[in-house]
């Protein structure tokens, strides 16, 4: 590049017009061609009009000074003025020549007077344009940039605009630019790329043009083929909006701000507790703050995330917090001149003013400081109940939640019940998270615990009418309404509700329920163990025995009965001395059931046997054993052979008893064959003496 110690001789490149035939007139001698420039002095004379040799004198004086250059190129260009390599070439090296001037000095004139020149033949050329552009903008000449600006957009074709645009913009964008100009520059522009919308908003609102920016964005949001360059959501441009219409609520006018704000808060789920502060914020500033409070109670009654709830809160008390302070500050400022007044009217404006006080009506009160005072109170007072509130429209069916708002109304009976009717209500049993009939059941202990049984029997009455997922919440609710009755010494009605509850539906119902499709649990009812648990109990201790073994029988016939039901029943027989029903029992539960369920019921079974018969029933004992030891896995026979051993020991023949032991040993897992070896020959040794350990030594090996 051309060094820049050449500057005092650039201004003598344009020579006079009387020596315009002559070419080196009006140059200084310096800047002759020297020896060494004769050969491409020679060429150029030769072909004066040809580009390769001018360019050739060109490289060769690379490292000349630009002065002498700056000739080479005006004798070049006199020759070639259609040439753009040429042109090009010597601006870029004139604009770095300048650059290191400050932008008043003599040279950027002469440099300006250069693009004029080059655009006389060049002004089809962008790059040239964006040289001379850029140059201007360096310059800060806004009205001569406008101008050229200008100039470049009408002589250049559509297609290219799109590499002037952005150094207008630039121009638009300079501080030292009139609004007026920038604001015209960015309406044509946005003619020319519509897309480009959000750059003319920015600089609407950098530019403090509120009414212009907030109809450019509701033009944007309307429009539903908008797609923003700058990566927005229109979730964002509805934000930068609010914001606009409620911080200038005064300086925005033709805009229906809270038709845009609510149809924003139905469009958008996100982020909509903004929204609703912003509409609050718009009213608060307009002057109107029962409207602002009336909005905030609609936002806090509305929104759906608890973030949300407390961006609207927060607003909330702040706006009546604000409010508050504003009435005590006038309050003390009216107190302070109250008692200017009064030490400068004496007496007689005491008493005038003690009257007026007394003839005051208190609905014409104007200091109202207690009642907002109060209002506040309550507001933070209502915070843990709206809170409920926003959790519940998440999910209106979550039970714990409910049960969670009726404790918040523990001092106030009447929206407890208020809540629960809501609860039952709302809540549908098939999409409940949670227990549904816990509801039902709080519900009714809330009456019972006011001594109000009627209501709570209608209150169970209606809850087994439910259609519940689960049949164990129906019975439970069935349980739940008779253990009431129990705590209410209503013996008679617990018993005869257990017996409704445990009553099969009749045929008909049953073909009605299969016709249509959809059987509800109320059909299985009468098949809940809970619910037979609950009445076999109450019939053991209020019933007679007939009553009760009715009851087991049902149980067994239902095929709904547990190890631990035979075992009850049979204990009842045997309290009774009905040893043989009793045993019964247990023959029919090693029936039903298999291990590791029968094993308790094996074990008492054969323990009662034994127990009760010793050795007057011994063969059906020894059945007994036999088919106990037949059914067991091979872990639990161990326990049974001993059992058998011993009877045969107490009350049969040894000879049997080491049969059993020697049985035992083959039967048992590998794992506990030590053991039972241990055992059998200690038996052995007790019973026959030590030589009849010998042939079960002898076997062992």
């Amino acid at each position: 590049m051309p060094s820049a110690a050449a500057g005092p001789a650039e201004v003598a490149l344009a020579p006079p017009a009387k020596a315009a035939a002559l070419p080196f007139a009006g140059i200084s001698p310096d800047l002759y061609p020297t020896e060494d420039d004769l050969p491409y002095e020679e060429e150029i004379l030769r072909e004066p009009f040809k580009l390769k040799g001018w360019w050739r004198y060109l490289v060769a004086r690379a490292a000349a000074p630009f002065a002498k250059r700056a000739v080479i190129y005006e004798r070049a260009l006199k020759a070639l003025p259609g040439s753009y390599k040429l042109w090009h070439a010597y601006l870029r090296e004139r604009l770095d020549h300048v650059r290191p001037h400050p932008i008043s000095h003599p040279a950027y004139a002469s440099l300006n007077n250069t693009f004029e020149r080059a655009l006389a033949t060049m002004h089809k050329m962008p790059r040239v344009w964006v040289l001379y552009l850029t140059s201007l903008l360096d310059q800060r000449l806004l009205t001569r940039g406008r101008r050229n600006f200008d100039r470049a957009l009408r002589a250049l074709p559509v297609t290219q605009h799109d590499r002037i645009w952005p150094l207008y913009l630039r121009l638009a964008s300079l501080p030292a630019c009139p609004v007026e100009t920038s604001f015209r520059v960015f309406r044509r522009y946005l003619q020319f790329d519509p897309s480009h919308a959000e750059d003319f908003i920015e600089f609407l609102v950098s530019a403090e043009r509120w009414q212009e920016a907030a109809d450019r964005l509701a033009s944007v949001l309307n429009d539903d083929g908008f797609r923003s360059v700058k990566g927005k959501t229109r979730h964002q441009l509805w934000l930068e909006l609010c914001d606009i219409l409620t911080k200038h609520a005064d300086e925005v006018a033709g805009l229906k701000v809270d038709a845009i704000l609510r149809g924003g808060i139905r469009k958008f789920t996100d982020e909509v507790g903004k929204l609703w502060t912003s509409l609050a914020d718009y009213y608060v500033r307009r002057t109107l703050y029962e409207k602002a409070r009336d909005v905030f109670e609609e936002g806090v009654s509305s929104v759906m995330t608890v973030q949300e709830f407390s961006v609207v809160f927060e607003a909330y008390t702040q706006f009546e917090q604000s409010m508050l302070a504003a009435k005590l500050e006038a309050a003390e400022e009216d107190g302070a001149a109250g008692s200017d007044e009064g030490e400068k009217g004496g007496k007689k404006n005491k008493v005038e003013k003690l009257e007026k006080e007394l003839a005051a009506c208190w609905l014409n009160d104007e200091d109202d400081t207690d009642l907002r005072l109060a209002r506040f109170e309550r507001l933070l007072d209502r915070r843990p109940e709206l809170l409920s509130s926003v959790l519940l429209r998440q999910n209106p069916h979550n039970v714990e939640e409910w049960h969670r708002r009726v404790k918040l109304f523990d001092k106030d009976p009447a929206k407890q019940v208020a809540t629960y009717v809501e609860a039952v209500k709302t809540v549908d049993p098939m999409k409940a998270v949670g227990k549904p009939h816990t509801l039902w059941v709080a519900f009714a202990k809330m009456y019972e615990k006011h001594n109000r049984l009627d209501s709570a029997e209608d209150i169970f009455k209606k809850a087994t009418q439910v259609n519940y997922k689960a049949v164990d919440h129906l019975a439970t609710i069935w349980c739940e309404w008779a253990e009431m009755e129990l705590r209410n010494q209503h013996f008679d009605k617990a018993i005869e509700l257990m017996r409704l509850a445990t009553a099969e539906p009749s045929v008909e119902v049953k073909r009605r329920a299969a016709a249509e499709g959809d059987e509800p649990v109320q059909l299985k009812l009468h098949k809940s163990l809970k619910l037979w648990s609950i009445y076999v109990d109450l019939e053991e201790s209020l019933g007679s025995l007939e009553t009760t073994r009715a009851v087991y029988e049902r149980i067994l016939d239902l095929r709904i009965a547990t190890p631990q039901i035979i075992l009850n029943y049979a204990f009842l027989l045997e309290e009774n001395k009905y040893f043989e029903d009793a045993f019964k029992v247990y023959e029919r539960g090693v029936k039903i059931f298999k291990y590791p369920h029968v094993k308790d019921i094996w074990v008492t079974y054969l323990t009662k046997f034994v127990k009760r018969y010793q050795r007057s029933k011994l063969e059906r004992a020894r059945e007994l054993f036999t088919e106990a030891v037949e059914k067991a896995p091979p872990h639990e026979k161990k326990a049974l052979y001993l059992q058998y051993a011993k009877l045969e020991e107490d009350y049969g023949l040894a000879k049997r008893a080491m049969n059993v032991y020697d049985e035992a040993v083959r039967a048992v897992p590998n794992t506990e064959k030590m053991s039972m070896y241990e055992i059998y020959i200690a038996r052995a040794a007790e019973l026959f003496g030590v030589p009849r350990t010998r042939q079960i030594y002898e076997f062992t090996l």
